[in-house]
């Protein structure tokens, strides 16, 4: 494995941080909003009924066995992200750069 190469300010705060000498400024209020984000954020309390083909779920279940987890767990990750903002639509994309060539 190669090391990139730094420049002075981020070796000095590497050797910092290695050295354990950073500390959280964070205040102990926004500590415990943080940490109840994060635990509603996994928090699963809510059971939604939809109907899709079966040709779908069937997609959806080779994509889950591929990915080693449960098609629920996927389907719900899935809608996390879209409403996150964290989902990628790479077909729109690669569509993008068959169009422009």
């Amino acid at each position: 494995m190669s090391k990139e190469k730094l420049d002075r300010e981020e070796q000095e705060l590497l050797e910092t941080f290695d050295s354990g000498e950073f500390e959280s400024d964070l205040s102990e209020e926004r500590r415990a909003y943080l940490a109840q984000t994060a635990e509603e954020s996994f928090k699963k309390d809510k059971r939604i009924n939809i109907r899709i083909s079966s040709r779908d779920l069937e997609a959806l279940q080779r994509r889950a066995l591929e990915e080693g987890l449960p098609y629920q767990s996927l389907v719900s990750s899935v809608l996390h992200k879209y409403v996150s903002g964290g989902l990628k639509d790479i077909s729109a994309n690669k569509a993008l750069h068959r169009t422009s060539r």
